[in-house]
C-alpha cells in the first residue's frame, strides 16, 4: 500500500506543479482500489473517468487511450467494453512483465498531460526502489 500511495502523491504533485486539478487512482492487478486522491477543484467526472481509464489498462493490458493503430485525425472509436474509455491518462504498473496494477490521472487539460504525470510518478517511484 506504501508504493501506491507514493504513485498517487508522486502524480498529484507533478499535476499541481503544472496547475491541474486532478484525480489519481492506483488499484491492484485484482482492480481493487489501493489509493485514491482527488484534488480540490477537480470536476465531480475526473473520479468515473479515472475509474474507467484503470479498467481500460486492466481490460487491455496496455496504457489506456485510443488504438495504437488509429490513423491520424482519425476520430477516436467508442470503447469496446463497457466501464472503459479510450482516452489517455492510464498506465499499467509493471514488476518486469508482470502487470501488477493500475494508476489513472483525470482531470488535466489533455490525454497526453494526465499521461505525463501518471509517467513521472511511476518514473520518481522505480529510482526510489533501484
Amino acid at each position: 500500500i506504501d508504493v501506491a500511495q507514493t504513485i498517487a502523491q508522486e502524480a498529484m504533485a507533478t499535476c499541481r506543479m503544472n496547475g491541474y486539478k486532478v484525480t489519481v487512482t492506483v488499484v491492484d492487478s485484482a482492480n481493487m482500489l489501493k489509493a485514491f486522491l482527488r484534488d480540490d477543484g477537480a470536476a465531480n467526472a475526473t473520479v468515473e473517468v479515472g475509474r474507467m481509464k484503470v479498467n481500460s489498462v486492466l481490460a487491455f493490458g496496455r496504457p489506456s487511450g485510443p488504438p495504437a493503430n488509429l490513423p491520424a485525425g482519425a476520430p477516436v472509436p467508442p470503447p469496446v467494453l463497457p466501464g472503459t474509455i479510450n482516452a489517455q491518462g492510464g498506465l499499467p504498473i509493471k514488476v518486469g512483465d508482470q502487470l501488477i496494477g493500475a494508476v489513472s490521472v483525470s482531470g488535466a487539460p489533455g490525454g497526453d498531460k494526465d499521461a505525463a504525470c501518471a509517467t513521472a510518478a511511476l518514473e520518481k517511484v522505480k529510482a526510489k526502489l533501484m
